[in-house]
């Protein structure tokens, strides 16, 4: 059966997204070039994390990680990643409101799913086939999984600088999570940290 990974990048005091999120500001306040530097300009140091998020049968992810758009669906938005998202499967995106499937170029479809984080979490992983799903943010969708109990493995990359405010991985609904650690690994941008649960 495949396992269900979450991954996250979050500052050293657990921000993952800043507030105000907008169209202009898609991680909201947050310095998210420093956050995400480590994919981005540091690959080469990266490798082996940035295949391990690449290697998915499926995704979910929240509203917020889809778009800036609150209330009803701006249809005409599909997405920040543009024409061809990086995911190449099918993505699960929790909502409220139901909107129809988008798809993509590359392979990528977006489906979008209102009756909570199980059934997304079903719907993927009979996508998936076999492999593995990734919950892929932000931190209000993954501290519901793990509040859930129902991640297997937890991947955080986190970069060493302070947000001091934002949205925050481990807020109160996680309270009495217990993870194993597993690995860890540190380059000169950031500190790749790997939970069991």
């Amino acid at each position: 059966m495949s396992e269900v990974l979450a991954n996250m990048t979050i500052t050293l005091d657990g921000y993952g997204a800043g507030e105000g999120q907008s169209a202009d500001q898609p991680f909201g306040t947050i310095d998210a070039e420093r956050l995400h530097a480590w994919m981005f300009d540091h690959r080469d140091e990266n490798v082996e994390e940035i295949a391990a998020i690449d290697a998915a049968g499926a995704y979910v992810m929240g509203r917020n990680m889809f778009g800036p758009d609150r209330g009803d669906w701006d249809l005409d938005w599909h997405g920040w990643w543009g024409p061809n998202p990086p995911f190449h499967t099918p993505v699960f995106v929790l909502g409220h409101r139901p909107r129809a499937s988008v798809g993509m170029e590359g392979g990528t479809t977006y489906h979008f799913v209102t009756d909570g984080i199980e059934a997304a979490l079903e719907q993927a992983r009979e996508a998936a086939g076999g492999e593995d799903v990734l919950i892929h943010g932000g931190p209000a969708t993954i501290n519901q999984y793990l509040a859930a109990g129902l991640v297997d493995e937890l991947r955080l990359a986190v970069v060493p600088f302070v947000a001091g405010a934002g949205e925050r991985l481990f807020d109160p609904s996680t309270a009495g999570v217990e993870l194993t650690p597993v690995s860890s690994r540190t380059t000169p941008h950031v500190t790749h940290l790997v939970y069991r649960r």
